[in-house]
């Protein structure tokens, strides 16, 4: 995922981004609310992190011009405030979901790939796209009923394209998720489709490039098994 860190206590930040980046996430960390609003406005992203007491604007304030701007990716407040009405103030503002610190990193993390999966509508992390089926939260893949060996990045390109299936997905937008270094050049993701499609040569996914673009995922109606 391409995750927006908002938080303005330094060792918590470090903390967090550490462990998003250590788990193959893009993040960008911000430390205040004003510059909370500008990367949220200008860039993409698949979630938010957001702190609540905040220089400046505060998480209540971001959350509310955001949401009123037309952003639509999943929120997850973190704040030391336990008290019930300012967690339905938070809510009711267009949070999705919030931690109380302290809290375990592993539960951020869980938290954060179950609020990715609410937009498509799921109720589980398991996910099928003909003979291909992906458990999201497992990070494994089967096709035909056997397992497919997929790396991080792979599984991770697989799963950005077929949230998108049919739709072009640029080749920018690919580059800022799956590598977290400037320095990285599209050769890297050139090799990166090569090798999947290699690996998905037997399944219902065909990866089309569209030139000059990006890549799309589709679905085959029928393959040879």
């Amino acid at each position: 995922m391409r995750i927006l860190l908002v938080e303005d206590n330094l060792d918590l930040g470090d903390a967090v981004e550490s462990k998003l980046r250590n788990a193959g996430h893009s993040v960008q960390w911000v430390r205040d609310g004003e510059s909370a609003l500008q990367w949220a406005r200008h860039e993409t992203w698949d979630a938010l992190v957001l702190d609540i007491m905040l220089p400046g604007k505060s998480g209540f304030d971001v959350i509310r011009e955001l949401r009123a701007n037309g952003l639509e990716a999943p929120v997850l407040v973190v704040t030391a405030r336990s008290e019930i009405e300012d967690k339905i103030d938070m809510l009711d503002l267009g949070a999705d979901d919030y931690l109380v610190k302290p809290f375990d990193l592993r539960e951020l993390e869980a938290r954060l790939r179950a609020l990715m999966r609410r937009p498509a509508g799921r109720t589980t992390s398991l996910a099928t796209y003909g003979n291909l089926a992906l458990d999201l939260a497992g990070r494994t893949a089967v096709m035909n009923g056997t397992p497919l060996e997929l790396g991080r990045r792979e599984f991770r390109l697989l799963e950005i394209l077929l949230s998108r299936q049919g739709s072009t997905v640029a080749k920018e937008r690919l580059m800022s998720q799956l590598f977290d270094l400037d320095d990285v050049s599209l050769n890297a993701l050139e090799l990166l489709i090569s090798r999947l499609r290699k690996k998905l040569a037997a399944s219902s996914v065909d990866i089309v490039t569209v030139r000059g673009v990006g890549y799309q995922a589709r679905i085959s109606e029928s393959v040879t098994a």
